[in-house]
């Protein structure tokens, strides 16, 4: 079992080792396919012994790979078209290690605190993605509220995804279809810096906003 676990982690290193000369969408599924032939592996070898690990190996490699993210032309036009209309904003534009686009967005430009409603400078910045999200159909979004640690988690929990859903409306309004968007709300629970200057309090009220798009399935 232990020789069948080490070619596993083995398998998943080669895939994210074998990633320095890629593009960034091979980079990806390449990454995908890593994982998936370890988790895979260790699950044959459970199921069938060697032979069973070698085929969850190959199977999970090839669910890896799909559920891997593209970073297309597409997504970095989105990306640079982000950096440039919130420029100065203090809006946070990355690109994160799973090929997803995501954008920080303070409480100082999104919500009032206490409040689910969207203030005017957010809704720019909103129209402006909204646009994006237009001219890449294949692209799923995921937004999540959190709030600081004042108050209750019985207020700060649906605050947190009323704020999420109070985003997901503004979008759809403006023609993103409510099915490619899913919302969360975290609370307080995921802080960014401790709770204990209101500058930092400040920092812990957002939301994120991550916009993904899938590996397609290979044809059969």
């Amino acid at each position: 079992m232990h020789k069948i676990m080490t070619t596993s982690l083995l398998i998943a290193s080669l895939g994210l080792s074998g990633c320095a000369n890629m593009s960034e969408t091979q980079k990806g599924t390449a990454k995908g396919a890593g994982i998936g032939a370890a988790a895979g592996g260790v699950v044959g070898a459970l199921a069938g012994g060697g032979k069973g690990a070698a085929i969850g190996a190959a199977i999970g490699a090839g669910a890896g790979a799909i559920a891997g993210n593209v970073w297309s032309k597409k997504m970095e036009a989105q990306k640079q078209e982000m950096e440039q209309a919130t420029a100065g904003t203090g809006v946070a534009v990355t690109k994160t290690e799973n090929n997803q686009l995501k954008l920080e967005i303070p409480s100082d430009i999104s919500f009032d605190s206490g409040k689910a409603n969207i203030k005017p400078n957010f809704r720019a910045i909103l129209d402006k993605f909204a646009t994006g999200l237009q001219s890449n159909p294949a692209t799923r979004v995921t937004i999540i509220g959190h709030t600081d640690s004042s108050g209750s988690d019985a207020v700060n929990d649906p605050l947190s995804v009323n704020r999420a859903a109070s985003t997901r409306s503004y979008l759809v309004d403006r023609g993103v279809a409510i099915s490619r968007i899913t919302i969360d709300g975290r609370g307080s629970h995921e802080p960014v810096a401790a709770n204990d200057t209101e500058a930092n309090r400040a920092k812990n009220r957002r939301v994120e906003i991550f916009v993904a798009e899938p590996e397609p399935a290979p044809a059969n």
